[in-house]
């Protein structure tokens, strides 16, 4: 079944739990992206006006940021900050939750574990963790592999309270990888890669990411999940990250072929999900809690390549390759509500491309 919102809309809580402008931005293409050291907080920057950018659309942006409960703002183009606010209290030294942007950070890792021979994702969760994960049966059980955590396709029950640790709460809904459904299933990527690695999670994830990188923060529980906590520069860094192509100046953080898979569309059911990314600019998508297929871009003012991770409470790393261009916005809820993906997006995009336009 296909229908068309009145309006985009994109449900993303954190516990069940983000055509376009084809102009450039003013630069040269072969600029060679910039990289912060990965201490201290020295960080390059470009101006508006080197850009070729309009100061007069600057100020509406930032009217708008603070109005909508924003607590900071970040745009990088090669690597160079432009653009660096914050609202409401909140400083460049403050952290904040990424919620379920963070899903993004679960992908790489499990991603850098793959390619240190650990483990495969195409093989079923069980080989690591062990039966009895789920309630299923066990045939059932063992069709879930780890790609199907990856691209919420696991045909797990969807759970209206966020349980993905008890097995109890994990049942049969559909055989995995015939429904899409936002789950956080995901979670138990977690559980494999501290398995396979023999150690903890957050031990992994700092040697293998975050000191690679120079991000600071932490993981920190909240009930059932794992949630990452941090710096809005540690976002713009994973961002950047991703921004040329899991590559950190001359270090592959990533694979390519990973990084191609996890930032194109990973099943043929939401055309606009990769694997725990979301994708902008393809014929359709679906939206959380729904089994509805929604036509059209997921924000129409944004440029179509761009692939996003979203968090509840309107927690946003944007990555745009063609414009060589990061944008995270940290913040409460932009409406107060419990969205991740609203109107909100797509006036923040207008306002946005209104700078380079």
């Amino acid at each position: 079944m296909t229908t068309k919102p009145t309006y985009s809309l994109l449900i993303l809580i954190l516990c069940i739990n983000c055509s376009s402008d084809s102009s450039q931005t003013k630069q040269t293409p072969t600029e060679t992206a910039y990289f912060p050291a990965l201490t201290g907080t020295s960080w390059e920057t470009k101006s508006i006006k080197n850009l070729g950018w309009k100061h007069d659309a600057v100020q509406p942006l930032l009217d708008y940021l603070e109005l909508k409960h924003s607590k900071s703002f970040i745009i990088l183009v090669n690597g160079k900050i432009v653009m660096e606010n914050y609202f409401n209290g909140h400083s460049a030294t403050s952290n904040w939750y990424w919620a379920s942007a963070g899903k993004t950070l679960t992908a790489t890792l499990t991603a850098i574990a793959e390619q240190e021979g650990h483990l495969n994702i195409n093989n079923k969760v069980s080989d690591y963790i062990g039966t009895a994960w789920t309630s299923l049966p066990l045939a059932k059980e063992n069709l879930i592999t780890n790609k199907h955590l990856l691209t919420m396709t696991s045909g797990l029950e969807d759970v209206d309270n966020g349980d993905a640790i008890d097995p109890a709460s994990l049942t049969y809904k559909a055989d995995a990888g015939t429904r899409w459904a936002y789950h956080n299933v995901y979670v138990k990527l977690q559980d494999v890669v501290a398995k396979v690695s023999d150690q903890s999670w957050s031990n992994y994830f700092n040697s293998r990411l975050r000191d690679k990188i120079g991000m600071d923060g932490a993981w920190v529980q909240s009930g059932n999940n794992s949630v990452y906590a941090s710096t809005t520069r540690s976002m713009a860094r994973f961002g950047l990250l991703m921004a040329n192509r899991g590559k950190w100046a001359n270090t592959i953080i990533l694979n390519e072929i990973y990084f191609n898979a996890a930032t194109n569309t990973s099943q043929n059911i939401n055309l606009g999900y990769g694997y725990l990314w979301w994708l902008n600019g393809k014929s359709s998508y679906h939206l959380p809690q729904s089994q509805l297929q929604f036509n059209g871009s997921i924000i129409p003012s944004a440029p179509n390549d761009m692939f996003m991770a979203l968090g509840k409470n309107d927690q946003k790393i944007y990555v745009i390759p063609s414009k060589n261009m990061v944008v995270i916005r940290m913040g409460d809820a932009a409406d107060n509500v419990n969205l991740v993906l609203s109107d909100f997006d797509t006036v923040l995009w207008q306002k946005i491309s209104a700078l380079y336009q």
